[in-house]
């Protein structure tokens, strides 16, 4: 499960940035032909944030839809999954998103 070792880098990445600020939520993006899947980031993020000072945080995950453009009749068209089939029967496609796999933003407590 390549996920526990993703969501680690993330959890790793925010704690080396923020240190022991109080992180209250994180915000990733995970594309729909990323090959990560979000309910496993999930579970992980929950395991691996226990401790740290990312521990109670909240994870949402946005999940783009992939878009590719056909190299053969010009159109775009979007996918689901990583068989890139145009439309128009062409499978000489450029993937134009839905790869993504990136953390959008984190939310440190305010301190009151």
């Amino acid at each position: 499960m390549h996920e526990m070792a993703i969501t680690q880098s993330v959890v790793d990445a925010v704690v080396d940035r923020l240190g022991d600020a109080r992180v209250c939520r994180v915000r990733l993006e995970i594309g729909r032909l990323s090959g990560v899947v979000p309910d496993s980031v999930r579970f992980c993020f929950d395991v691996l944030c226990a401790g740290t000072s990312l521990d109670g945080a909240e994870l949402d995950i946005d999940e783009p839809p992939g878009r590719a453009r056909c190299r053969s009749c010009g159109g775009e068209f979007g996918l689901d999954d990583p068989i890139l089939l145009c439309p128009c029967g062409s499978a000489d496609a450029e993937v134009l998103a839905g790869r993504e796999l990136r953390i959008m933003s984190v939310e440190v407590a305010s301190h009151v």
